[in-house]
């Protein structure tokens, strides 16, 4: 840095040289920003996807809870605990197939009026929209799997005498 200084003072020695930094350094000063909203944003999106499954497990729980009875009588009358697991996990995925064509289109719909504040990018990209619905798909059904596996495990008996 001193030779650098003194090779400007040497050329012209009118031109101030204050605040030298490598390149490497002022990259990292340039994108700082850049990274700390991207750090959030996604601590934030995986906030949101946590509270969203414990939202999830909450209903389907209350639900599995309200319907012990119905779930017990057809356990009594035969059907299977599979049966049972499959007909609330079907549950989930209409929940999730509601919630999320409508998620899509709000998504698509704001994507599109993001798209004028940014530059060169686009408001919706069929790849992150499609890896987002996945991923929300598996955190649903993860979250429904707990409360569709305690209803394929319900004793009827025990059940059918639940208030």
């Amino acid at each position: 840095m001193a030779t650098i200084r003194k090779e400007v003072m040497r050329l012209d020695a009118n031109l101030p040289v204050d605040d030298m930094k490598t390149l490497p350094a002022q990259i990292e000063e340039n994108v700082f920003i850049d990274r700390f909203v991207t750090v959030l944003s996604t601590a934030f999106a995986v906030l949101a996807t946590l509270l969203a499954a414990i939202g999830l497990y909450g209903v389907l729980a209350y639900t599995v809870s309200l319907r012990t009875r119905e779930l017990g009588l057809r356990m009594a009358l035969g059907a299977q605990p599979e049966r049972v697991r499959g007909m609330v996990l079907k549950q989930v995925a209409l929940m999730v197939a509601v919630g999320g064509t409508i998620g899509l289109i709000a998504a698509v719909w704001v994507g599109s009026i993001a798209s004028a504040l940014l530059f060169e990018m686009k408001g919706s990209d069929p790849l992150v929209l499609a890896s987002a619905a996945v991923g929300l798909t598996l955190v649903a059904l993860a979250a429904g799997f707990a409360p569709a596996n305690r209803a394929a495990q319900i004793d009827p008996m025990r059940a059918l005498r639940y208030e």
